[in-house]
C-alpha cells in the first residue's frame, strides 16, 4: 500500500514539473481584459462581428470551424447577424452534398467547412484547447476571474512573431516567443491594418488579434453567457435554500433546547 502511494506521489510530482516546464517553454501569456471574463462577463457583439470578418477574410483560407453551424451566427449572445445576412454569408462557402454527390452552396443549417490544409488545425475548439494560464500553482483562481486563458494565448501567439525565419527539413519556420519550442510552421497571419471595419474600429495588430481571439472563444463556448447565468441562479437558489433550512432547523429544535435549559 505504501509503495503504491509513494509511486502515485512521484508521478504527481513529475506531471506537475512537466506542466510547469511546458508553460515556461511556451512563453509568458499576458491577461487581456475581454468582456466575457469573470462570472458575469458576456460577449461583445461588435467584437464578435469584427472577429468573424477577420476569420472570413484571413483565417478561413487555411483553417476551418467544422463544429460551428452557420445558423448560430444569428443566435442571441453571438455575432447577432440578421437571418438574411446569415443566408447570404453561407453562400460564400461550398459543402459536399452526399445526395447530389457534388458540391453545393452552403445553407445556414450547414456547418463551417473544415480546414483546407491537412496541417492547419481546426479552430472550433482552439480557445478551449489552448489554455494560457491556470492560476497560481494550478489552483484555478485565475480561471474564476479570467477564464482558462485560451483567448489570451491566441492573442499572444498572433502578436508573438519576431520576424526571424529559418529553414528546417525543407520547411520554413517562424520564430514566435509564445509557441512551445519558439518556432512555428505558420507564417504570421496578421500584420496590422489587414482588414477595414465598417465601424472604424482600430486595426492595429493587437486589436485585430483580440477581436479574432474573442470570436474563436465564442465558437468554442457559444452558450457561455447562458451557462454563467444558470450558474448564478443556481448559487442564489442554494443560498436561499441554505437560509431556509437553517431557520427551519432552529424552529424545530427550539422547544427541545428550551426544555433542556430548564
Amino acid at each position: 500500500m505504501f509503495k503504491k502511494l509513494a509511486a502515485s506521489a512521484v508521478v504527481a510530482v513529475m506531471l506537475a514539473t512537466g506542466a510547469s516546464a511546458a508553460g515556461k517553454a511556451g512563453g509568458h501569456v499576458e491577461n487581456v481584459d475581454f468582456s466575457f471574463d469573470g462570472p458575469f462577463g458576456s460577449y461583445d457583439q461588435n467584437q464578435l462581428q469584427r472577429g468573424l470578418q477577420i476569420y472570413t477574410e484571413i483565417c478561413a483560407a487555411c483553417h476551418g470551424l467544422k463544429f460551428v453551424p452557420l445558423r448560430t451566427l444569428s443566435d442571441e449572445g453571438g455575432p447577432g447577424l440578421p437571418e438574411d445576412q446569415v443566408r447570404a454569408y453561407a453562400q460564400f462557402y461550398e459543402v459536399f452534398d452526399a445526395e447530389l454527390d457534388d458540391f453545393r452552396p452552403a445553407n445556414p443549417s450547414d456547418h463551417f467547412p473544415e480546414s483546407n490544409l491537412e496541417n492547419a488545425p481546426d479552430l472550433s475548439l482552439m480557445a478551449k484547447a489552448r489554455a494560457g494560464f491556470h492560476g497560481p500553482y494550478g489552483l484555478g483562481i485565475n480561471q474564476l476571474m479570467n477564464g482558462i486563458g485560451g483567448p489570451e494565448y491566441i492573442t499572444a501567439l498572433l502578436t508573438g512573431y519576431t520576424g526571424e525565419e529559418k529553414e528546417e527539413a525543407g520547411a520554413i519556420l517562424y520564430e514566435n516567443t509564445v509557441f512551445p519550442g519558439g518556432w512555428i510552421a505558420m507564417a504570421p497571419p496578421l500584420y496590422g491594418d489587414d482588414v477595414e471595419f465598417a465601424d472604424g474600429h482600430a486595426t492595429d495588430l493587437q486589436h485585430l488579434s483580440e477581436d479574432v481571439s474573442a470570436f474563436l472563444m465564442w465558437t468554442a463556448e457559444p452558450k457561455l453567457a447562458a451557462r454563467k447565468q444558470a450558474g448564478f441562479v443556481g448559487v442564489v437558489f442554494l443560498t436561499i435554500l441554505s437560509v431556509l433550512l437553517y431557520l427551519t432547523n432552529k424552529r424545530i429544535w427550539a422547544p427541545v433546547k428550551a426544555r433542556y435549559k430548564k
